[in-house]
């Protein structure tokens, strides 16, 4: 059986590798080390939120490295909502996008980060919920 440290740092790797381009199954991990260690469940919940969040902003790095030639008219809703579209950063595929596109319509990047990061911290905390009956939360924290 793997450790509580070797579990958490395996989660925050793959909750990273999940939130780039690369596909990435972060909430089976999650679902996983809550089964094994349910004892960890706060902390599992910060390790898969900051790992996401951190490969979310890699994502939205690319794209404020990508150059402006030209207005994208596809970005206007982006544009139109802001940086709380990034409360949908989690979804798969056009999660990915929105971090993306985040970084090239130059987004406040502290903002951005806030919002990805409240985004992926629900979708983890209702799948932690999942792993980890409440009462058994509530009688650990």
């Amino acid at each position: 059986m793997i450790g509580p440290t070797a579990s958490l740092w395996t989660l925050f790797g793959s909750s990273f590798l999940a939130a780039t381009l690369l596909p990435g199954g972060s909430e089976a991990v999650l679902f996983a080390v809550l089964r094994i260690h349910p004892e960890l469940f706060w902390p599992a919940l910060a390790a898969a939120t900051l790992g996401n969040t951190l490969g979310g902003m890699s994502s939205y790095l690319i794209g404020r490295l990508i150059p402006q030639r030209r207005e994208l008219k596809r970005l206007e809703a982006v544009r139109q909502f802001g940086a709380p579209i990034l409360l949908f950063s989690w979804v798969p595929i056009l999660g990915d996008s929105l971090c993306v596109a985040a970084g090239w319509l130059r987004f406040n990047p502290w903002i951005s980060s806030a919002f990805m990061a409240a985004g992926k911290f629900a979708r983890y905390a209702v799948i932690a919920y999942v792993a980890v009956p409440a009462a058994a939360v509530e009688a650990d924290g």
